[in-house]
């Protein structure tokens, strides 16, 4: 009996569809297609960020030389500390920062917020037990069968003997 044969090959091809199909529903679900295309905005964002950090923000501020790009601090035993670039950085991430604050979160918190359910009302109003009126939530007796009724978070006598 050989390894491949008609029954194996069968097999081995119902298993590969199965995890293709899989595969293809995760691929397919929104949530990872969004992700994917965040991730790709959010990379291109972040090198036209920095290209206006690095070429227009920071040469216009005056460091040690050329601009505050340009700071580096030579130390004792003869290492450079780039505290240009390390400022760069920062101010980067600031800026990426705000801008995903003021343009993502906010907007989809204020959107979330409208969506979300409305928690119910408190009552104003109750139903008499015995003739079933809508009655104000602290009358003590009824307007239209003039029963007397009891306070509002206690069960009606109506009620408790199966009336």
């Amino acid at each position: 009996m050989a390894f491949w044969d008609n029954q194996n090959v069968q097999r081995a091809e119902k298993a590969t569809v199965g995890v293709l199909s899989g595969f293809k529903a995760f691929i397919l679900r929104g949530n990872v297609v969004d992700l994917a295309v965040g991730i790709m905005i959010g990379a291109a964002f972040t090198g036209v960020v920095n290209s206006l950090v690095g070429d227009i923000i920071t040469p216009l501020i005056p460091g040690m030389g050329k601009g505050l790009s340009d700071l580096v601090i030579t130390s004792y035993t003869g290492s450079k500390v780039q505290v240009g670039h390390f400022i760069n950085t920062v101010i980067s991430f600031l800026i990426l920062a705000l801008v995903i604050y003021f343009f993502i979160v906010r907007p989809v918190n204020a959107l979330m917020d409208r969506f979300k359910p409305r928690p119910a009302a408190t009552p104003t109003t109750r139903e008499c037990p015995y003739c079933l009126s809508t009655i104000p939530l602290k009358a003590t007796r009824c307007a239209y069968c003039t029963a007397q009724l009891p306070p509002a978070g206690e069960p009606s006598p109506a009620r408790a003997q199966g009336v």
